[in-house]
């Protein structure tokens, strides 16, 4: 049984990471090898059905919180950019300035990154970008920046990166501790790449003929993502404030609600969610009916990637069902013999991300060490919480944010290896360094 679960699982994240050469949706793919994980444990275990099933509704419950949290996080992004809302952020930077803007958009994207997701923040970025940068070199050099900023942002925020949700719904962190634990090693991470791309933007002038090289091919091609910088229909600027307020505050407040009830965060994140539509419906009630219909949270509700959340999804069903078979659990014995230091397996993981989704690889860490190993809080979940979040950015294709800048400015994965992701590593490392070295020497002078 072993033996069939890996290969079925092995299979699937093939097809899952080579999603885009065989055209299949990695979300169809994930829902069916997780499917098919529990119908070969049903068959081949030899435990009685409602054994099985008690198992599986234990790990859906589990499931179902990410999947619940993850929609409304979701829907509250969907409303505030319906409402153009984030332009109102974006509109204020006016400097023509190549470094100067380097910085202001790096720490912009560093910091709605933690409040937003590092998807979100990357498609709002970078279509700014394409307003204020003429020049394609250096736009290929903002969008690396970019999408090494919005990973590094969402690691040291519960809501920023989905694998940090992950951990802290799943109980292995606590928000104020992975805030003051990974944010100096997050903006290291953000701020290193960043000096060495301003460094490169002086002496690398662009010239026609990179110009020539790297142009569009394509520019008038339509995004597969369902966010867009322009809407048809023309928000007023209070409404657009309003709503980006309350929507930033929905978000921002989970966390303390969390603290102050002890309620499971899809909870908070629902209910924030609830007061946030019942507020849009009010500011709307004396607009056109052309307009309400456009902005209601009804049809804006439609433009959520549910495919993602379904990927998750099958994702966490599969590797529950490895769990269970006890796979995980001799993974993790392989590792502790062969690799030995535990620090040194965050970090591997970290770097594996880049190549296989780290949704996958949290899930299976958090499988294979559990809270009575490594209890809440533990260097380990936050060691895990910064490589898995910024490890994807050694590779373009590497994270969410890395894919859809690939997508929306046409990044050459080879020019990317080239260029950028010498970069991306030696940020990785500067942060891992701190947080392993300069960090844990300061907190054991207390």
């Amino acid at each position: 049984m072993e033996s069939l679960l890996i290969v079925v699982f092995v299979i699937g994240y093939l097809a899952i990471a080579f999603e885009h050469q065989i055209d299949v949706n990695k979300a169809g793919t994930a829902l069916f090898i997780g499917c098919l994980c529990w119908l070969i444990y049903i068959v081949k275990s030899g435990l009685p059905p409602d054994v099985v099933d008690e198992k599986l509704l234990s790990h859906i419950g589990e499931i179902a919180q990410i999947i619940i949290f993850l929609l409304g996080a979701m829907t509250i992004v969907e409303i505030i950019d319906a409402h153009n809302g984030f332009y109102s952020i974006t509109k204020r930077i006016t400097t023509k300035d190549t470094n100067k803007l380097l910085w202001i958009l790096g720490a912009c994207t560093f910091f709605l990154s933690a409040i937003l997701d590092n998807l979100t923040t990357t498609i709002v970025m970078i279509a700014l970008i394409k307003k204020l940068i003429p020049s394609r070199i250096q736009r290929l050099y903002f969008a690396s920046m970019i999408v090494i900023s919005a990973n590094a942002g969402g690691a040291w925020s519960p809501m920023g990166d989905v694998t940090t949700t992950m951990l802290w719904i799943g109980g292995q962190i606590t928000p104020l501790n992975i805030i003051v634990k990974l944010f100096i090693p997050s903006l290291l991470c953000a701020i290193v790449p960043i000096l060495i791309i301003s460094f490169i933007l002086k002496i690398e002038t662009p010239d026609h003929k990179e110009e020539d090289e790297y142009a569009y091919q394509g520019e008038n091609s339509n995004s597969s993502h369902s966010h867009s910088s322009h809407h048809s229909i023309e928000v007023e600027r209070s409404q657009s404030r309003s709503v980006l307020v309350g929507g930033l505050l929905a978000l921002i407040l989970v966390p303390v609600f969390k603290t102050i009830t002890h309620l499971p965060p899809f909870v908070g994140v629902m209910m924030n969610l609830g007061v946030l539509w019942i507020f849009v419906e009010i500011i709307h009630r004396k607009d056109k009916s052309e307009i309400k219909r456009s902005l209601s949270v009804l049809n804006v509700i439609r433009r959520v990637d549910v495919p993602s959340v379904l990927f998750f999804l099958g994702i966490l069903m599969a590797v529950s069902c490895l769990q269970d078979a006890g796979i995980l659990k001799k993974l993790a014995n392989a590792l502790d013999d062969i690799v030995g230091n535990i620090d040194m397996i965050g970090i591997i993981m970290g770097i594996l991300s880049a190549i296989i989704d780290n949704v996958p690889l949290v899930a299976a860490a958090m499988a294979m060490y559990d809270l009575n190993t490594f209890p809440t809080d533990h260097n380990f979940w936050e060691l895990l919480a910064y490589c898995a979040g910024t490890g994807g950015s050694a590779l373009i294709i590497g994270s969410a944010a890395g894919v859809a800048a690939m997508g929306l400015e046409h990044i050459e994965f080879m020019w990317y290896l080239r260029k950028v992701s010498w970069i991306a590593l030696i940020g990785y490392f500067a942060g891992i360094f701190y947080f392993l070295v300069v960090q844990e020497h300061m907190f054991g002078l207390f």
